[in-house]
């Protein structure tokens, strides 16, 4: 564990942000939802005569003819726009400064994200550099987006990041491998929507990887010594639609009720960890993403177990409600023996998806580095339930290394 006077400094300072949380009020997006709901959120956008819209997305997306799809519908209703589509997995400080640079090069008047985390993250930044004249580090931070961003819409085509309703958006820099937090309730998007038809198209290891990052998102909000009732009851929802429809999307994406299952699921576990925050799971995939590129949902699917078991000892209790909550606890059973039961259903899952439960590119003279920036990121903005020391962490990571 961490020293007693930094365990104090850690303790005191998470206790500031769940008083800031409950003080400070959080917007969510106007939500459309259900089959062909792109299509109302297209009307609504168009209805409000925003003007030009700079779309953020990816080329795989336009390559298999979603992006066209959308733009059809804004056409239809009157809505001009611009694309830019060079948005990469874990998108960086010049994609961010490309696409802000496009905006006012065709006088754009707010921007429509379609995609994954990547693009409603790249976009939310480009949204708060339009209005904020400040560079990327100094939105860094904790409410640092001093003035409102650009109105921002967001279409997400996958199940797992919750970006469409969360205070947070995350970009890397590509010089030091760092990832870069913005956290502020000024990034919520002002409308989304969740279509499961866009969805229908995700491999298999997508939605594994995406389902993975929503349920690390449930389970470290309710790990999270600021959980409230509040963040609790949307765990609780998030986790049993997990339950019921991960694994069936995993094999047959096909269904629209799966899909919206796990669109809720994803939507959620964001309300819950835009007030309760995360944990170390989280840090550890963030800079396993930065130094690696390793997809998001992978990095924390491949720590989750790990830090599950560092953090037993001081969270049975809540890892085996978490059990009952997925069906795999009892009343009956201690706490402990619900907490294992919790820790080999994330490890079922793991399994069952086929996702990998070690990293080839991990290297040992890289492991140090990635324990520290890990813990600086937690120890600073996620009030986990214990605190892993450097050498703890370093531990945690040759774990996950082949």
């Amino acid at each position: 564990m961490a020293d007693s006077a930094s365990l104090l400094v850690y303790k005191t300072y998470m206790k500031a942000l769940k008083i800031a949380a409950r003080i400070i009020p959080i917007p969510r997006p106007t939500l459309f939802s259900g089959a062909n709901s792109s299509e109302q959120l297209c009307e609504a956008i168009g209805l409000m005569n925003i003007g030009k819209l700079l779309i953020v997305t990816d080329n795989a997306l336009v390559d298999i003819g979603l992006v066209g799809n959308i733009e059809a519908q804004l056409i239809a209703n009157g809505v001009d726009f611009v694309r830019f589509s060079d948005v990469t997995p874990d998108p960086t400080y010049p994609q961010v400064e490309e696409g802000l640079a496009l905006y006012h090069a065709e006088q754009c008047d707010g921007i429509l994200a379609i995609g994954g985390g990547s693009p409603i993250d790249c976009a939310k930044v480009i949204a708060a550099r339009v209005t904020n004249k400040k560079s990327i580090k100094r939105l860094a931070g904790l409410l640092k987006v001093w003035r409102t961003p650009a109105p921002l819409f967001a279409l997400p085509t996958t199940a797992g990041t919750g970006s469409e309703v969360t205070v947070a958006a995350v970009v890397s820099d590509p010089n030091t491998h760092q990832k870069t937090p913005l956290m502020d309730p000024k990034l919520v998007p002002l409308m989304a929507a969740l279509d499961p038809v866009l969805m229908t198209e995700l491999p298999p290891h997508i939605t594994a990887a995406t389902g993975m990052d929503a349920l690390t998102h449930a389970v470290e909000a309710y790990l999270s010594v600021n959980a409230t009732a509040e963040t609790d009851a949307y765990v609780n929802a998030a986790m049993a639609l997990i339950s019921r429809n991960l694994i069936a999307a995993y094999k047959d994406g096909r269904s629209l009720k799966v899909r919206q299952g796990m669109a809720f699921a994803s939507y959620y576990a964001g309300l819950a960890f835009t007030k309760a925050s995360l944990g170390y799971a989280h840090a550890i995939a963030h800079n396993l993403g930065a130094k690696y590129g390793t997809p998001h949902g992978v990095g924390n699917a491949l720590a989750l177990p790990h830090v599950l078991a560092f953090s037993l000892p001081d969270a049975a209790s809540r890892m085996g409600d978490l059990a009952k909550m997925v069906g795999v606890g009892d009343e009956e059973w201690e706490d402990l023996t619900n907490a294992q039961a919790f820790i080999d259903y994330v490890v079922m899952l793991q399994e069952e998806m086929a996702l990998p439960k070690t990293l080839e590119a991990i290297k040992s003279p890289d492991v140090s580095t990635i324990a520290k920036l890990a813990i600086k990121e937690a120890n600073w903005n996620y009030p986990v339930p214990r605190y892993l020391t450097q050498l703890e962490c370093e531990s945690l990571i040759q774990k996950l290394m082949v």
